[in-house]
C-alpha cells in the first residue's frame, strides 16, 4: 500500500522500514502539478510540438472514477526555514558568514558550498521553502563598517568592532555580544539609528535582497518569501519575530522594514504590518520566536506598555500572528518540567536555556514560567479568551533554524553549528555562546545549541501564494529536524476504520478540520474524535509513539494540562501508573550509530477524549516522537576522538508538534 494515499501527501513511502531506504529522496515534494501543464505531442525537427490541454465539462451520464479528480485539500507537505541569516545580518557578518542573499537561496536549493571556516557542507535534502530573515536593525550596515564606510567610520565604538571584526575569533564574538548588550540597552551608536546616515544605506540593501528573492522564486519547485527579523530585546527579554510577505519586489521594496528601532512594541509592528497591506494591497504575517527566552512577556496578561490586553488587543495578535516557532537553536518552548512535571518528554532542548533570558541580564524565576512558553501560552490564551471572548494565543505550531551562517543544516550528523565559530572542530562543544554571561556568572556553551528545527506547511502547491495562506490558516507542524509526514483532523464521526483507511486525508477533510482548525460544539455534546496519523522520515528513525496534549478550563476557568499516549510501537502495555513503558534504545555511542530494528515505519489511530465535558473550552495538538538517536555531540565526540564531559547529553528522540485543534462551546 503507498502511504502517499493515507496521508494525502506526495511524500511516497512503504510500511517496511527496508524498503523505505529505497525512496530516500523521496521526502519533500520538490515539484507541482499545475493544471495548465501541456500534453506532450510529436517531435518534428528535434523541435517538442505542445498540444492544448483539452477542455470541456464531463458529460452528464459520466460518473466519478479518479479520486485525484476534483481535489481541493491540501496533498503537499513542504518544508522550509522561516528564520535564515546571510552576510546582511549584523550579528552573522561579525561572525565571520559571508554569504550574500543570492548564496543563501542556493545553499537553501541544495548546492554544496565551502562554509565559513573552509569545510566543504550540503544539506541532505533541498528545501522546499525559505525565507532570510535578516535583522531590520541595521541591515547591511556591519558590512559597511567592515569595508570602511567614511559615513560611519567617525564614530569611534565602530572603529573598535571594526578592527574586532578584523580580529576574527573570540574578538569577533565579543563584537556581536557587545552589539546585543547595546541592542537590548538602546545604547548603540547614534550614527547606525540616524535615518539621514544609515536610511538610504539599509533601503538600497533591502531592495537588492527583494530582487534576488524575485530571482531565486521558482513556483512549483522553489518558493523564497520576502521578509526580515524585527528584533526587540528589552533587558535582554526575547520578544523577536519574523515578518513574512505573501509578495514579491514590486510591493516589498516600496517600503523598508520595520525596526525596533522604531519601537519595540508588538502593536507598533502590527500597525506597520497593516500599513503595509493598505499601501500595497499585499499581506503580511508575524512570526513570534522562542518564548523561553523572553522571561514571562511571550505570553504575559499585559501588553507591551504594562496595561492590560483587551479584546482590541486579542483580535489584532490572532489576525497578525497566526504561527509561531516551537522549537529552533536556541532551545525548545514546548514546556518545561518544573511546568509539566507529569510529562516524560520535556528534557529535550531545556539544558541551559532555562537559565535566563537571551543575554542572561535577566534569570528565569518560577513566576515567569507560565508565560514564556507555549503549551502554558495555549493555556493562558483559553482563560483570556474566557474573559474576552478572543484568543489572543491562538496560533499554529513551526520549527526553524535561526541559522546565522547560512546554513539550515538541522540533521544531526550534519551540525554545522548556528554561528561560523561554531563549525565542526574538536572542542568547539565546550565554548561559550556568543551570548556571553550574565551578571551571575552563567553561561551558556556551544554544546547546548540544538541541530533544529523545520517547519511543514501542508500546502496545495509550492509557491509564495499556498505556503503564506497554510501558515495564516495555521494548518502547519514543525519537527526538531526529521522530515516525518503528519496528519492531524478533529471532527465527531472518525472510527479505528478510518484510521486504516487507503484515503486517511480525504476522510480527514470530510469528516472534520484539521490541525489549525477550529472545532465547534456538535449537537447533544457529542464526544469529539481525532484522526492521527504519521509517517517516517525516509532518511530517519522509526517512531516510538504519537501523543496528544490537551489543555482544558476546569469549573473554576482555570487552565489544566493532560498528555495521552494514543497509539505506539510494538505491543507494549501502560503500567499501573498509565505510563507506557520506554520503547527501548539501539543508540551506539562511541559509533553515533543506531538500528530501527525497534519501533515503526507509519502510525495511525482514530481517538476519542476520554475526559470531554461538552461545556470546557480545549485545544488539542499532537506529538510524535522518535525511537532515541545519536545527538550531534555523539557524532563529534566519535568523528573527532574526543571525550566530552559528562553533562553534554548523546542522545535524543526527535519530534515533531502539530498546530491545535480548538474546541470552544
Amino acid at each position: 500500500m503507498k502511504l502517499e494515499n493515507r496521508l494525502g501527501a506526495s511524500v511516497v513511502g512503504l510500511a517496511v522500514v527496508g524498503a523505505l531506504l529505497s525512496f530516500a529522496q523521496m521526502g519533500t515534494a520538490q515539484s507541482a502539478e499545475p493544471s495548465d501543464v501541456p500534453v506532450r505531442g510529436v517531435v518534428e525537427d528535434t523541435e517538442e510540438v505542445y498540444l492544448p490541454m483539452p477542455t470541456g465539462k464531463p458529460s452528464a451520464e459520466a460518473q466519478a472514477y479518479s479520486p485525484y479528480a476534483g481535489r481541493k485539500y491540501p496533498s503537499r507537505v513542504l518544508w522550509g526555514d522561516t528564520h535564515l541569516h546571510s552576510a546582511n545580518s549584523g550579528d552573522a557578518f561579525t561572525t565571520g558568514n559571508r554569504f550574500t542573499p543570492e548564496q543563501t537561496y542556493r545553499i537553501a536549493r541544495g548546492e554544496e558550498v565551502i562554509s565559513a571556516t573552509g569545510l566543504p557542507a550540503r544539506l541532505s535534502r533541498p528545501l522546499d521553502f525559505v525565507v532570510l530573515s535578516d535583522h531590520a536593525e541595521a541591515l547591511g550596515l556591519i558590512t559597511q563598517v567592515y569595508e570602511g564606510n567614511p559615513k560611519l567610520m567617525g564614530d569611534s565604538t565602530l572603529q573598535r568592532w571594526r578592527r574586532m571584526i578584523e580580529a576574527g575569533g573570540a574578538e569577533a564574538a565579543s563584537a556581536v555580544t557587545e552589539m546585543i548588550s547595546a541592542q537590548a540597552t538602546n545604547t548603540l551608536p547614534s550614527v547606525l539609528t540616524d535615518p539621514k546616515v544609515a536610511g538610504p544605506l539599509m533601503m538600497s540593501v533591502w531592495q537588492r535582497a527583494a530582487v534576488m528573492a524575485d530571482k531565486y522564486n521558482e513556483p512549483g519547485k522553489f518558493t523564497t518569501l520576502i521578509g526580515f527579523e524585527w528584533t526587540p530585546t528589552p533587558g535582554g527579554d526575547n520578544l523577536h519575530r519574523n515578518v513574512l510577505l505573501r509578495d514579491g519586489q514590486a510591493r516589498a521594496s516600496q517600503v523598508f522594514p520595520f525596526s525596533s528601532w522604531n519601537s519595540e512594541d508588538p502593536e507598533k509592528l502590527w500597525a506597520w504590518m497593516e500599513a503595509y497591506e493598505q499601501r500595497t494591497g499585499g499581506r503580511a504575517l508575524a512570526i513570534p520566536h522562542n518564548g523561553n527566552l523572553s522571561n514571562g512577556r511571550m505570553y504575559a496578561a499585559q501588553a507591551f506598555d504594562g496595561t492590560a490586553i483587551t479584546k482590541d488587543y486579542a483580535e489584532r495578535r490572532q489576525r497578525w500572528e497566526p504561527v509561531q516557532e516551537i522549537v529552533q537553536m536556541k532551545g525548545a518552548s514546548e514546556s518545561h518540567p518544573k511546568l509539566s512535571p507529569s510529562d516524560e518528554f520535556l528534557e529535550y532542548g531545556i539544558a541551559g536555556w532555562e537559565l535566563g533570558n537571551l543575554t542572561l541580564h535577566g534569570k528565569l524565576t518560577p513566576e515567569m514560567m507560565p508565560t514564556s512558553f507555549v503549551r502554558a501560552g495555549f493555556m493562558r490564551g483559553l482563560e483570556h479568551e474566557a474573559k474576552l471572548g478572543v484568543n489572543p494565543f491562538k496560533s499554529g505550531i513551526i520549527g526553524s533554524s535561526d541559522a546565522h551562517n547560512a546554513l539550515p543544516f538541522v540533521e544531526e550528523d550534519n551540525f554545522f553549528g548556528k554561528f561560523p565559530g561554531q563549525e565542526p572542530r574538536a572542542d568547539r562543544w565546550k565554548d561559550r555562546s556568543s551570548t556571553g554571561e550574565g551578571a551571575g556568572g552563567a553561561a551558556r556553551y556551544t554544546w547546548q545549541y540544538l541541530a533544529a528545527g523545520y517547519a511543514a506547511v501542508w500546502a496545495t502547491e509550492n509557491t509564495r501564494e499556498a505556503v503564506f495562506d497554510a501558515m495564516t490558516r495555521r494548518e502547519t507542524y514543525g519537527t526538531s529536524g526529521t522530515r516525518m509526514t503528519v496528519r492531524f483532523f478533529g471532527g465527531y464521526g472518525f472510527t479505528p476504520d478510518d484510521a486504516q483507511s487507503r484515503y486517511l486525508a480525504e476522510v480527514g477533510y470530510a469528516k472534520g478540520v484539521p490541525m489549525g482548525g477550529d472545532l465547534k460544539p456538535a449537537a447533544g455534546g457529542t464526544t469529539p474524535t481525532f484522526l492521527v496519523a504519521a509517517l517516517k522520515d525516509p532518511q530517519g528513525a522509526n517512531l516510538d509513539r504519537i501523543q496528544i496534549v490537551k489543555g482544558w478550563l476546569d469549573a473554576s476557568g482555570t487552565a489544566q494540562e493532560k498528555v495521552y499516549d494514543v497509539v505506539w510501537s510494538g505491543d507494549r502495555k501502560p503500567g499501573k501508573d498509565g505510563k507506557l513503558p520506554s520503547v527501548g534504545d539501539t543508540v551506539d555511542v562511541a559509533r553515533a550509530t543506531y538500528t530501527n530494528t525497534i519501533g515503526a515505519a507509519e502510525l495511525t489511530a482514530a481517538w476519542q477524549d476520554p475526559d470531554f465535558k461538552p461545556g470546557q473550552r480545549a485545544f488539542y495538538y499532537a506529538r510524535v516522537v522518535e525511537i532515541p538517536t545519536p545527538r550531534w555531540t555523539a557524532y563529534d565526540q566519535a568523528r573527532f576522538g574526543v571525550k566530552m564531559s559528562e553533562d553534554v547529553p548523546m542522545k535524543q528522540q526527535e519530534r515533531a508538534w502539530t498546530s491545535p485543534i480548538w474546541y470552544s462551546p
